[in-house]
């Protein structure tokens, strides 16, 4: 055994199960209620495959969408495909849980941050508008919620880091 518990990497491996345990639950029954997702992952990784035209417009990351229209959704213990519509054009991706940086449900303000080992203390600020505020603007055909909109709920590993 080496000489530390890595709760980090336990972290993450935990995160990805549940967001495998939600895609399981959404291929089998499809999205409940108001449910949808904004995956960001990246598309660097060697395990991520997209469209050409995809890749040299989104170089080192992109996050997608499911909500209204998917297709094919795929679960493995390794990662997801999903046929998604980019302007009436359907592309299969395939995402390892690996690349994924984060995972949002804004419809019970619900987020996942995956950040690495090496990469400097982060601020949620950082984070691409769409994480950290969604508003009915920004989120196409969104039905409409009594509560109010407020920040998602980001968690991010360095709150568990010494």
């Amino acid at each position: 055994m080496s000489g530390s518990i890595d709760y980090g990497k336990l972290m993450h491996r935990a995160m990805r199960s549940l967001i495998q345990e939600v895609l399981r639950d959404v291929q089998r029954d499809g999205l409940p209620g108001a449910h949808h997702f904004f995956i960001t992952f990246d598309t660097t990784h060697p395990d991520a495959r997209l469209a050409d035209w995809l890749r040299e417009r989104y170089p080192e990351e992109m996050t997608v969408v499911m909500q209204n229209w998917f297709d094919a959704l795929e679960v493995t213990d390794e990662g997801f495909s999903v046929t998604l519509n980019f302007g009436d054009a359907p592309e299969n991706l395939s995402v390892p849980y690996d690349a994924i940086r984060t995972f949002v449900d804004p419809s019970v303000e619900f987020g996942l941050r995956f950040e690495s080992q090496d990469e400097d203390d982060a601020d949620l600020a950082e984070l691409p508008p769409a994480l950290h505020e969604v508003t009915e603007s920004e989120v196409p055909d969104a039905e409409e919620e009594e509560a109010p909109q407020k920040d998602a709920d980001i968690v991010s590993l360095d709150s568990f880091r010494k």
